[in-house]
């Protein structure tokens, strides 16, 4: 088996490869699994790219057993040996990002220069997860109690598994696994079956970086390959982030098996405008942030909620004229602002809500529906499409899209604008255009979401603090990377003990023990 050509230089070379076979990287080599397949598409064409395998049980198990039998050498291997490995590999994937990169836009669709973004977030905490020799040390009281010293530590917990999106094929992965593998864990990612060649080029660069063999493998598969990773019981925590139904339905399973989980799920993120807001800077981060990646984000806006029609009649026309002037196109053309759709099934999807937003009486400004390109007429492009007067009991408002779909609504107050934001079930994230300290103050104290931006469209929390929402955006008591990594992917173990002197002979005491 060969993974499909993953040093190539050449974007159109990598558009263009013929369809090839890609399976999964276990033990630090490709294995093939040929009993399921799926076909891998670029977005841009329509055309399939490759077959990718799906894993079957005896895969998974296999993965698994690699996994655990690296684990005891691996947690052994001194935190500082192992952040060396980690600073080889940041290395490795900084000389190797355009070639990260142009698989992502290939198989994602996402434009160059956005690819080149995630990575470098993903980058970031690579970063981060190099100091682990700090954030694994101790904490030692002494004299806890007469001649008792008391002491914790944090111990890895075995073998733990990624599950992640299509809409970050690098960045997401590793928002995991290298905290995870710092930590003195063994890793296991199960990436998207819609674009999945990143993440086999992650893991050969770190055998490359001097990983050893079996503490990161990637598996390829679907809702049959997640299946089995819950079911096995050497797998002790799982990370997901994707839809909310699957982060509850994971979420709950994975629990009741017994197994530590962090699942992150949807999000409908609101940008509240205020009348004193710089109005030209709000929308130009407004564009980027509701259409940048075609919409395929989980901290993408989809929702601005005006305060005042005066403000919203603004904001709707510059939005408007805006988005006249977007350039969508293959994502390989750096000079397109945006690219396809993952998919004809999501093509599909974002096109039935537009409907349904018609259908329910919103005001369609900008329809994306029936875009075409020429040369790219199979490709999976929709244009820019911007609603106004939406109401909160639509299914556009409703409703994660995931897709370039902007949502106005208008109200009389930043009260009221907070309470549709409340009132929603997801509380992912959200921000505040204004130039009021006091009022911005109130607005992040008293927002009932995780992730708060002020005159920040996309408050992505930078790799030293940890990214997660609030309400059904989250399941599970931990964020993802930063501190929260730690926790996660760590138990605590605490030691108190005493040395009392040899020519002391104490009584039974039958008391509770006391300081």
């Amino acid at each position: 088996m060969q993974l499909v050509k993953p040093y190539m230089s050449s974007p159109d070379a990598l558009v263009d490869a013929a369809p090839a076979y890609l399976g999964h990287y276990i033990n630090g080599e490709e294995v093939p699994d040929r009993s399921r397949t799926g076909d891998v598409f670029n977005p841009a064409s329509g055309e399939v790219r490759l077959k990718v395998g799906l894993a079957s049980q005896s895969t998974v198990s296999a993965a698994v057993t690699a996994a655990a039998a690296a684990f005891p050498a691996w947690r052994q291997t001194p935190p500082h040996k192992r952040a060396q490995i980690l600073f080889r590999y940041k290395q490795l994937l900084q000389d190797n990002a355009e070639n990260i990169c142009q698989l992502i836009t290939a198989e994602h669709g996402k434009v160059i220069d956005d690819a080149h973004g995630e990575l470098g977030r993903g980058i970031e905490v690579v970063d981060y997860a190099c100091g682990i020799s700090e954030l694994l040390k101790g904490e030692h009281s002494k004299n806890a109690g007469p001649e008792i010293d008391s002491w914790s530590e944090f111990h890895p917990l075995g073998v733990v598994a990624g599950v992640t999106p299509f809409n970050f094929p690098a960045m997401v992965p590793m928002w995991m696994f290298p905290m995870a593998i710092a930590c003195g864990n063994t890793f296991i990612l199960k990436p998207s079956e819609r674009d999945p060649s990143p993440a086999l080029l992650l893991g050969k660069l770190l055998t490359d970086a001097g990983l050893p063999d079996g503490v990161f493998n990637v598996i390829n598969g679907d809702s049959d390959t997640v299946q089995h990773l819950i079911e096995d019981v050497r797998v002790e925590a799982l990370s997901f982030v994707g839809s909310t139904p699957i982060a509850d339905s994971i979420f709950t399973r994975g629990s009741a098996k017994g197994k530590r989980v962090q699942a992150l799920g949807g999000a409908k993120n609101h940008a509240v405008i205020l009348p004193d807001a710089d109005l030209e800077n709000a929308v130009n981060a407004l564009m980027g942030a509701a259409y940048g990646s075609c919409g395929e984000r989980c901290m993408a806006i989809s929702v601005v909620v005006c305060v005042g029609d005066e403000t919203a009649d603004k904001t709707v026309a510059m939005l408007q004229n805006k988005i006249s002037g977007l350039k969508i196109g293959p994502g390989v053309d750096a000079a397109n602002d945006m690219g396809p759709l993952i998919s004809q099934e999501a093509l599909q999807r974002v096109t039935q809500y537009i409907d349904q937003g018609v259908a329910e009486g919103a005001e369609l400004l900008a329809d994306g529906r029936g875009f075409s390109l020429a040369g790219h007429e199979s490709g999976f492009f929709i244009g820019a499409t911007l609603f106004d007067k939406v109401q909160p009991d639509m299914s556009i408002y409703r409703d994660e899209i995931f897709g370039p779909v902007l949502c106005v609504l208008r109200v009389d107050s930043l009260g009221a604008a907070m309470k549709l934001i409340d009132e929603h079930e997801f509380g992912n994230g959200t921000c505040l255009f204004t130039r009021d300290g006091e009022v911005a103050r109130y607005f992040t104290d008293n927002i009932q979401v995780g992730m708060v931006g002020v005159n920040v469209a996309l408050p992505v929390p930078i790799a030293s603090q940890s990214f997660g929402g609030w309400k059904r955006s989250l399941f599970g008591d931990l964020y993802v990377y930063g501190p929260d990594a730690v926790r996660f992917y760590t138990r605590r173990k605490t030691m108190t003990q005493r040395w009392p002197a040899r020519s002391v002979t104490e009584k039974a005491r039958y008391a509770f023990p006391s300081t």
